[in-house]
């Protein structure tokens, strides 16, 4: 089947070629495109002219998936299980399942792999050469993508790609999957609500993006909220979003939109809320001075732990410049974050929330004071009977969590 597989598929692609249509745009068009060919076909392979066509409807699907979809990778995008695709080589292609990796029997050929990588990045209009070998893009579902191609990879095309899954998005789903408690979900429910600026830390895969968008579904729905990524990943199901990702430079070297460039466009923008995907590098100083001017707002960043990721946020800033020094901004971190929420993958593939953590405004040594809000005790996350020392934000919006974290106790 795949020698007529493969003719049905080149007769289409000579047709869009001719008629100049694009199919990818328009999945009516293309499903009428294969069924016109996928019958001519047959009716020539009935006289004897082609080899016969075993399975019609199987063969439209497998040219459709080609022309219009991700070819041999479609099945894992199809498959809501998987939630991970990365090919390292064209005969070693991965996929995780519950966060567990396996090495999958399908087998590419180089220029597959290419062809493939071109179709993905065609919707986003970012590249990926010898002069850019690195590319960073959202795919039309939400997915995001990485790619590396040689020579900063040895001999093959390296891809990545995350899949965007809506299978959760509140903080039920969360306490339902045994992530997050009950007790835990309605404290963060709180500290939402009474515009607690919230750190979410974690290691990749951990689901930070996953619980930023769980803990913005509880915001009030009057909000306008603003969020920045450096590639498009949250999700958000409020009514006032607005949403902006970075740019790449062009050819000639300009146009490039930093996150640092769209943290400071956002305060322009009458934000209830920012949302910063993830800091990395000198942003985060742009994000402690919009945090510090009494503006709400959420991000999440790479750490081991909730204590590690302060110390984190108090170094990245200092990436900004010279003038900028460790007096300024260990202070600033004190007293802009509230809540520090870390997550964790475990080795089984199921995410869970660690701990949760409250500065207290104070510093000493260098070193940020925090109380321990919940931990996990034996597996389970339980209140620790530390409470969060700032409550004006909580008394402001009419909130009590110390009766929420007492309770049970």
């Amino acid at each position: 089947m795949s020698r007529a597989v493969a003719i049905i598929t080149d007769r289409v692609r000579e047709r869009v070629r001719r008629e100049g249509v694009d199919l990818s745009r328009d999945s009516s068009l293309a499903d009428r495109y294969v069924r016109d060919e996928v019958q001519r076909y047959s009716e020539r392979a009935l006289g004897g002219s082609l080899p016969l066509l075993p399975d019609e409807a199987s063969a439209t699907h497998q040219i459709l998936a080609t022309l219009t979809g991700f070819g041999k990778l479609q099945p894992y995008f199809d498959d809501p299980d998987i939630e991970e695709i990365w090919i390292n080589a064209p005969d070693k292609i991965f996929v995780a399942r519950d966060g567990v990796p396996q090495l999958t029997d399908l087998e590419l050929s180089d220029i597959e792999v290419r062809d493939l990588v071109e179709r993905m990045l065609q919707s986003s209009g970012r590249r990926v050469d010898l002069s850019s070998p690195f590319v960073d893009s959202s795919l039309p579902d939400g997915s995001r993508l990485h790619v590396v191609i040689p020579d900063i990879t040895l001999r093959h095309f390296a891809v990545n790609i995350r899949k965007f899954s809506r299978r959760i998005r509140t903080l039920q789903q969360l306490v339902e999957l045994d992530s997050l408690s009950w007790q835990a979900a309605e404290f963060l429910r709180m500290c939402v609500l009474s515009g607690q600026n919230i750190l979410v830390s974690g290691a990749t895969q951990s689901g930070k993006t996953t619980l930023l968008n769980a803990l913005l579904s509880v915001a009030r729905a009057s909000e306008r909220i603003v969020t920045v990524e450096e590639t498009f990943e949250l999700d958000l199901t409020a009514t006032d979003v607005v949403a902006m990702q970075c740019r790449a430079p062009s050819l000639e070297g300009t146009g490039e939109i930093t996150l640092r460039r769209l943290i400071k466009e956002a305060l322009r923008m009458r934000p209830d809320r920012l949302i910063v995907g993830e800091v990395r590098e000198a942003e985060s100083l742009d994000l402690l001075i919009a945090l510090n001017s009494g503006l709400p707002g959420m991000c999440s960043i790479h750490a081991n732990g909730a204590r590690d990721a302060l110390s984190k946020l108090c170094t990245l800033p200092l990436l900004a410049g010279r003038n900028i020094d460790s007096s300024f901004v260990v202070p600033t971190v004190a007293g802009c974050i509230d809540i520090v929420v870390h997550c964790e993958l475990q080795r089984s593939g199921k995410r869970r929330i660690a701990e949760i953590i409250a500065p207290s405004g104070q510093t000493s040594g260098g070193t940020i004071e925090a109380s321990s809000i919940f931990s996990r005790v034996h597996g389970v996350l339980e209140p620790t009977g530390g409470f969060p020392s700032k409550s004006a934000k909580f008394r402001a919006a009419g909130l009590d969590p110390v009766a929420v974290l007492a309770e049970g106790r």
